[in-house]
């Protein structure tokens, strides 16, 4: 059984528009690349159709890992979550409490992470730390860089 992706309905309709692109662009351009590099001649020494091929290979493989994602996936209703603690989809705030910097972020499934944009991924070190705890409270989490506090500000 295909295990269950929780998702936003943004990063569900996100992810399906990635799909189709990939359905209805790459793997024509790609099947194009192939048919070109065929008419090249002897396919044994032909390394364009080595490398089409190859390309085709990874191609469906991501399409296929993408259908298994979309298929399993559950949209995740906002409207019933909970915000006395930092959970998925909690917008929070928190401060390193010896840099005294603060930052802000919004706590999102793995697909749909982008630091830039402020989404952390809830399976990150920090976002595990932060899950369940409440507004105030002080946190304890090994990063790579080693042990970081922070201190929860808000949570939205």
């Amino acid at each position: 059984m295909a295990k269950i992706t929780y998702l936003t309905k943004e990063g569900l309709e996100k992810l399906k528009a990635e799909f189709e692109h990939l359905i209805t662009v790459e793997r024509p351009s790609i099947s194009q690349q192939i048919a070109e590099a065929r008419e090249k001649g002897d396919l044994s020494e032909n390394a364009e159709y080595d490398a089409a091929k190859d390309a085709q290979g990874l191609l469906e493989l991501k399409i296929s890992q993408m259908q298994e994602i979309i298929s399993s996936s559950r949209i995740i209703d906002e409207s019933k979550l909970d915000n006395s603690c930092a959970r998925i989809l909690s917008v929070v705030t928190i401060e390193n409490t010896k840099t005294k910097q603060k930052m802000t972020y919004t706590l999102v499934p793995d697909q749909e992470a982008d630091l830039k944009a402020g989404k952390l991924s809830i399976n990150s070190p920090i976002a595990q730390g932060l899950l369940g705890k409440k507004e105030g409270e002080n946190v304890e989490i090994t990063a790579p860089a080693g042990l970081i506090k922070f201190k929860l500000i808000e949570i939205k």
